[in-house]
Formats: C-alpha cells, structure tokens, sequence
C-alpha cells in the first residue's frame, strides 16, 4: 500500500469512515488534514459504534498513530471531549497514538457564537453546523488565530488573545453582543493547556521521518470536494479546501509524498444545508433514498437532501482532486426501484455542458439531463 489520500467526491456522507478504517489497517499513520469537528464518521466494529468528529479513524486500531494536522481547526473542548467519550467506550487515546499539529489553530467559545449568529440571521445563513469552524479559519488567515502552540507560552497568551479580541469585540458590539472578556479567556485556556499539550508534536517533521523509515501514511479527509472553499458550489461550502491537495498542505508534506487518490461517491447524491442540487429529489424518491440509506447527519442529526447520482459531478471531482481510483458506497440502497437514474450532462439555458458552471446563478439554472 502506498501512501493514499481518501477524499469524498462528492457533498460529503459518502461513508468515506468505513473505507479509511478498512485501509487503516494496512496503515501506519492516518492523518487528518483539514476541516474540524463539523463532520462526523459512524463506525461500526464488531458490534460497537464509534461516533467521530475531530479524531483520524485510525484511533479504534490499535498500532496506529493518529495524527491532526495543521489544516484542521481544532476545538480544545470537542477533542477532549471526544477523547474522553472514546475512554468509556474501552478506547484508549494517549499521546503515544495521538499527536496533534502546534501549528493547528483553536476554535473558541467566540467562533461558535459568531457562527450561530450568522445562521440566525437570515441574510448571512447558508446551513453551517454552528460549530466555529468558518470563523475560526477566518482569523487564522487574517493572522489573529490562538494556535495550540500558544498554550505552551501563556507569558505571551495574553497579548495574542488581546489581538484577537480588538477584532472580536469591536464585531460583536456591531452585532449587539457582550464583548469577551479577555482575562476570563486566557484563564480558560490555561486551564485546558495541561491536558491538550501533551499530544502536540511538530507534525510536519513527525510525517517527514515517517515517511522517510518507510511507513504507509493515509490521509483523511473531511466533507467532500465539492464543498471545497476553492472548487466548490460556493458560497455554499466549507470554509476549508477538501479536495486532495490540502492533504500536502495540512500536513506539512510535500505532495510528492502522495501516490494514490482514492475518492469515495455513493450511487446515489446527497447533500446537507442550501446550495445548488441538479439531481435532487425533493419528493417521495427522495425521502425513500434518504430513509433506506439512514441520512442523517452524524454531526447534527439533520435529514440529507437526496438525488440521483449525478456522473458529470463526480468526473469534474475526479480531475480537481487528481482522483486515482473511485470506491462506490451503498449500491444496495438503489435495490427495488424500479428506474434509476444516472446525470450524464446539463442543459443552461438551451445549451448542454459537461460541467457545473462555478457562478450560483447558473449553478442555480442547471438542468439535468
């Protein structure tokens, strides 16, 4: 096995858990590299269901090293959370087979806020899961973010909340809310520091000697590439790039360390919050997909829009993220229908094109042939 990234060719919920916890087990090393707590994988092992947000699936096999890369944002209190709920379930999750990246910046309490807010309003809704993550990657590229390796130095903690907050505060008081204080946030990070340092580690090194000794490392992503921040159906995407590439970039390796692209589609089209949908099914077709096939968020518990697999989505994913080789998913829920339908072009506007156009207006004009 060379080492692979799993990405989803989709919308996500492709059921890319079962197939990177399949793999894992000829691996060494399963990183995550982007994305946060947003997305969730449901395993199933000899009996046993693990519900995953922010860990690499490789923390249920025993032997691996998991990894949290650097293009995650990373929520201090979801992953001991996580962490903590896994130790229940007889899991155990030490810094021998967890590291996390130093560089990997923090969602706080501030980011979820904002985030519900944004969802609450109508003008700045498009179906985020209110967990931070959008405004989190927000500050880490205006150069504000509290990164893990800033728990280690609380000396200088105080001076970097107070950059963030100048930021924060003056939004939140635009918005009506109470301003953060910022004694109150740097105490509350002092307080997870002993228990989150532990499995820093400085991850692109870490991965370089991995590598180097001849471990197979699989990386994992999150989402599905076409909730790519870059070659998504924006606005409506993540607020992180999900197609192969960012396995390099939010891991620290280099993208000649990849040798293989594995995408993961269903047979049929899913996809959660607004946004264009050419194959969507909103009537009794659909709901007898999303019924048979159980889709409902991991995450947050919400009903999947479903549709028709849709071809010409899933060959223009195949070129963005330099897919290798395609995994199909839940064929056996297609059985007893009587017609199934397959997309393989698109009419705008009297003309048929073999691609989704990248402007939402004509995203929105699609029809699907």
């Amino acid at each position: 096995m060379a080492n692979v990234v799993v990405v989803g060719s989709q919308w996500g919920d492709e059921g890319k858990g079962k197939i990177v916890d399949w793999l894992s087990a000829q691996a060494d090393v399963v990183v995550r590299f982007q994305g946060g707590h947003n997305a969730g994988h449901t395993l199933v092992i000899d009996g046993a269901v693990y519900k995953l947000s922010l860990l690499p699936s490789g923390v249920l096999r025993s032997g691996k090293l998991s990894v949290i890369g650097n293009g995650v944002v990373l929520d201090p209190h979801a992953l001991l959370e996580e962490i903590d709920r896994l130790h229940q379930q007889g899991v155990a999750i030490t810094p021998d087979n967890l590291r996390v990246a130093e560089n990997a910046p923090l969602i706080l309490a501030l980011h979820r806020e904002l985030d519900g807010f944004r969802e609450s309003s109508n003008a700045g809704a498009i179906g985020t899961t209110k967990r931070g993550i959008g405004p989190a990657y927000e500050d880490k590229v205006g150069r504000r973010a509290i990164r893990v390796m800033d728990l280690a130095d609380l000396d200088t903690l105080p001076a970097k909340i107070e950059r963030l907050l100048a930021h924060h505060n003056a939004l939140r008081r635009g918005h009506g809310l109470d301003e953060v204080d910022p004694d109150a946030l740097c105490d509350e990070l002092a307080a997870l520091a002993p228990r989150v340092l532990p499995y820093m580690d400085t991850v692109w090194a870490l991965l370089d000697d991995k590598r180097r000794e001849g471990r197979r490392i699989l990386f994992e992503g999150a989402q599905g590439a076409l909730l790519d921040i870059d070659h998504g159906t924006y606005p409506y995407v993540t607020s992180s790039n999900t197609v192969a590439a960012q396995a390099a970039t939010g891991s620290g390796l280099g993208p000649g360390a990849i040798d293989y692209v594995l995408g993961i589609c269903k047979a049929y089209t899913t996809r959660v919050g607004g946004g264009p949908f050419p194959t969507e099914q909103d009537n009794e077709i659909g709901h007898r997909i999303g019924d048979r096939g159980r889709e409902f968020g991991t995450v947050t518990g919400r009903r999947r829009r479903c549709g028709w697999f849709d071809a010409v989505l899933v060959r223009q994913t195949v070129r963005t993220s330099g897919i290798t080789g395609l995994a199909l998913t839940k064929l056996d829920i297609l059985d007893g229908f009587e017609e199934i339908k397959v997309c393989v072009g698109y009419r705008l506007d009297g003309a048929e094109i073999d691609y989704l156009p990248a402007g939402e207006a004509a995203q929105a004009r699609v029809e699907p042939i």
